[in-house]
């Protein structure tokens, strides 16, 4: 059963990209066709409230940590924070190897966290995270795709009967 985010959000996915199940704990997810030797990159989006204490670089480093579970050779190669100070927003990348389809596999992960802040409570910060999964052959050509639709992401916004 998909996972719902803590705000709502709207977005487009690039052209020839496909929605697709999301896995548990994922809100949506999409693929591209034309896999890599059976891998096909993918986007996925979660979400929650992380505690108000927790910065962007500590949920980046829990997320690294994660990978380290079930993944061996993990490393960030990049990592830089950008957006307004109301809404900031951290970008990390990640390559490590997997087992995938039997085999190790190695693969490289794009992340972007977004913090909005709840509408109903603005001292509250909710987490959009949005993750693109590619082999290295494959990344090159999703980026760009992957950059684009980072820049669709928005909240939709509740109306109110005030607003009419």
């Amino acid at each position: 059963m998909p996972a719902t985010l803590p705000v709502p959000v709207e977005f487009t996915l690039p052209a020839g990209w496909l929605p697709a199940a999301a896995p548990p704990g994922v809100a949506h997810a999409a693929v591209l066709p034309g896999p890599d030797a059976g891998f096909s990159a993918n986007i996925t989006v979660d979400g929650g409230f992380p505690r108000e204490e927790v910065t962007a670089t500590e949920l980046a480093d829990a997320s690294a940590a994660r990978i380290r579970e079930f993944a061996r050779e993990v490393a960030v190669t990049h990592r830089s924070e950008f957006g307004p100070a109301d809404a900031p927003a951290l970008a990390q990348r990640i390559t490590f190897s997997a087992l995938e389809g039997g085999a190790r596999r190695d693969f490289v992960q794009s992340q972007v966290y977004l913090f909005l802040p709840d509408e109903e409570d603005p001292r509250k910060r909710a987490l959009v995270r949005l993750a693109l999964t590619a082999t290295p052959a494959q990344y090159g050509e999703v980026l760009a795709d992957f950059q684009d639709f980072v820049r669709t992401v928005r909240t939709v916004r509740t109306r109110t009967g005030a607003e009419g």
